[in-house]
């Protein structure tokens, strides 16, 4: 699917997220060149896998009050 040289990563690959931006719609998801869409929920592979996000979450901090 990729035409880019050196080729992308593979929709299968750890780093599939680093395939080039083909269609950037950020409000309703974004596709790569190996056919893999971003969402700010995760991502859906071209085979219809659903990939939960991954990003570090925040820390939360506990106030404790006497």
């Amino acid at each position: 699917m990729c035409a880019h040289t050196p080729s992308c990563p593979t929709a299968d690959a750890p780093d599939r997220e680093a395939a080039h931006l083909i269609a950037p719609h950020p409000e309703q998801g974004c596709l790569l060149c190996n056919g893999v869409l971003l969402f700010d929920t995760g991502e859906l592979l071209p085979n219809g896998e659903v990939i939960a996000p991954h990003r570090a979450l925040p820390s939360l901090v506990l106030a404790v009050t006497a």
